[in-house]
């Protein structure tokens, strides 16, 4: 008896790499190779098309948590499963149902209240017993045919994961997601679908998932010892010819991985973080590539191919369902067989359509109650403090996050033999629209501020290591000369740094020279009053993605760990809230960094 889909990911799970053949057992039937058609001639060209969506983040619906409104940006797109259903039916009725797939290449079910909510609040328990999934309920509902794990996947833990996985009705793939002991495949690496063509045999479509090897440094507390993460390169060496052997007239990869070869976590793990151009290069036997992780739009980028000089046409859409990617696919029968002859590949906007009715209706009741649960009042603040220009100016709402770390690790440390050391603290400018309202505090509002679910570390750094520390972050900002115009939106993320790359730190003053070279920033570095002494030692408060090597921070990943948090720094600032009561951004927000040039300060 054929699997279905939820039994065949549930076997996958336990045996590995022993039931990814059984994937091919829940696909129609083909025709024999040579079959002709009822008039006697075989059809001498198919098409198939690939419909593909990325770093979803939690995204049902167009809806903005921690603003309580419809999602908005400066261009206008809109997010969600809902828009992009419209969009899926839309391109499906173009080609024919039997003659789409659709897809997703990762970072499902980390990103918004919405998804926090079914992770931590009330968390998902599988199929039979407890909520479903928000994103289940409606990938579901759009049949998706399959989708790669993402990073963030990882971020709630393997039994979350697994409970998610439960609930899906296709398959989460990851070929380079391995049992770290057996090293046998801990999820299906790949499934088979066959693509009916009238008169003629079926198109047989290869789809394999590769995920991040970044996993191993980002989320080492929830898979070190359990899984390892191979290179996507050697696992598509190995996965691909498996593929074509099986007689995959179309072999399609879908890759939480960028294009540009670069990598964040130096060289912590040895494979690079961005690597789907790499693999389209270097694999032969590879048709497309829908990419994720990235959140770029890339409608369209072809790769040639060392071995064959083949094209190989890989996409990226847009992230939290902005864009859907769509590959067009056109085949010619040759040689005995399916020969892919052209393959296209564009993104559509969500916002230029409306959302999907059923879709929404589908999540309803679980977006209520998220929307209650975010708007409870948590306390009070005496000011406003914006984040708007955290990434150039030391604001209170930055000093803020540090003041709940620094106490949050002083605390855990009394009584200790760490007791005495001085506590710094790290914090990023994730979000440059986060506000802190003056009056009520909603939790959303809390929220906002912290947009990731990182827990917190303590790490014992030297003087020395301090100063390396910050001079890596100030590489966030441009090099501008003393008597060059300031513009604030050039001046930051120098070289596509991130801002959630970038990092200040409490505890300690200093300025960053922009007029200066990379490396040479640094000036004024004192502690208490004092320059700071280069063999002291001070424990840094720091969130676990950094703390992991996250970034590629220098020291901080070997660095010795007095203490650490399963509790996530959102939740730990929302109860500092709910304990105080009230906010004073005048009892933390002092200054304690500034740029310059020449010793001149850029913003008076």
């Amino acid at each position: 008896m054929p699997l279905n889909r939820r039994d065949f990911i549930n076997r996958s799970a336990v045996t590995g790499a022993g039931l990814a053949l059984a994937g091919t057992a829940e696909t129609v039937a083909a025709a024999p190779a040579g079959a002709a058609t009822r008039h006697g001639h075989r059809p001498k060209t198919a098409s198939l098309r690939v419909l593909g969506t990325t770093d979803l983040h939690g995204h049902a619906l167009n809806w903005d948590y921690f603003t309580d409104a419809e999602y908005d940006d400066a261009d206008h797109n809109d997010v969600g499963l809902a828009k992009i259903a419209t969009l899926v039916a839309q391109a499906r009725q173009e080609k024919g149902h039997e003659r789409t797939l659709l897809l997703d290449a990762g970072d499902i079910i980390q990103g918004t209240q919405l998804s926090y909510y079914y992770a931590r609040v009330e968390p998902i328990t599988g199929t039979r017993s407890g909520p479903r999934h928000p994103m289940a309920l409606a990938m579901n509902h759009l049949r998706y045919d399959a989708a790669a794990l993402g990073n963030h996947e990882f971020n709630y833990g393997l039994p979350l994961l697994r409970a998610f996985q439960e609930q899906c009705d296709f398959p989460l793939l990851a070929a380079n997601a391995v049992d770290a002991t057996s090293l046998r495949p801990a999820f299906p690496p790949y499934v088979v679908r066959r693509v009916p063509v009238e008169g003629g045999p079926d198109v047989k479509v290869g789809i394999l998932g590769l995920t991040n090897p970044g996993i191993a440094v980002w989320d080492r507390n929830n898979v070190q010892g359990k899984l390892a993460f191979p290179g996507l390169v050697e696992q598509a060496k190995v996965y691909v010819p498996r593929l074509r052997s099986l007689g995959c007239d179309v072999v399609f990869l879908v890759n939480h991985s960028g294009m540009d070869g670069g990598t964040s976590y130096g060289d912590a793990v040895p494979y690079p973080e961005n690597a789907s151009s790499l693999v389209a290069a270097q694999v032969p036997g590879i048709d497309a590539i829908l990419v994720g992780h990235t959140h770029v739009e890339r409608p369209q980028t072809v790769v040639t191919n060392e071995a064959t000089g083949r094209p190989v046409v890989l996409s990226e859409p847009l992230m939290w369902g902005m864009r859907l990617s769509v590959f067009d696919i056109d085949l010619t029968w040759s040689r005995g067989g399916w020969q892919v002859s052209k393959v296209t590949a564009e993104v559509r906007n969500a916002a230029t359509v409306p959302e999907d009715a059923a879709v929404a209706r589908l999540v309803r009741d679980e977006h209520r109650k998220v929307v209650a649960y975010v708007n409870q009042v948590v306390g009070t603040c005496t000011a406003t403090m914006s984040a708007a220009e955290s990434r150039y100016r030391d604001t209170p709402i930055v000093d803020f996050l540090n003041q709940v770390q620094a106490e949050t690790v002083s605390a855990a440390l009394a009584g200790t033999e760490h007791a005495d050391l001085p506590v710094l603290s790290q914090a990023s400018p994730f979000s440059r629209t986060a506000v802190i309202p003056a009056g009520q505090v909603t939790l959303r509002d809390v929220a906002g501020l912290y947009v990731y679910e990182n827990t917190l570390d303590a790490k014992i750094l030297t003087g020395a290591q301090v100063k390396d520390y910050l001079e890596w972050s100030a590489a966030y900002f441009t090099q501008t000369a003393p008597d060059a115009p300031v513009d604030v939106d050039r001046l930051t993320g120098a070289n596509n740094t991130p801002d959630y790359s970038y990092d200040v730190l409490s505890g300690v003053s200093y300025d960053i020279d922009i007029s200066q070279p990379v490396g040479s920033r640094i000036t004024g570095l004192s502690h208490a009053g004092a320059p700071i002494d280069p063999a002291a030692q001070f424990v840094l408060a720091v969130n676990n993605y950094r703390s992991g090597g996250g970034s590629n921070y220098p020291h901080v990943a070997a660095a010795t760990s007095v203490w650490s948090s399963s509790e996530e720094i959102r939740n730990t600032i929302i109860a500092w809230v709910q304990k105080h009561g009230t906010i004073d951004p005048t009892a933390f927000g002092a200054d304690h960094w500034r740029l310059t040039r020449a010793g001149v300060p850029v913003f008076p």
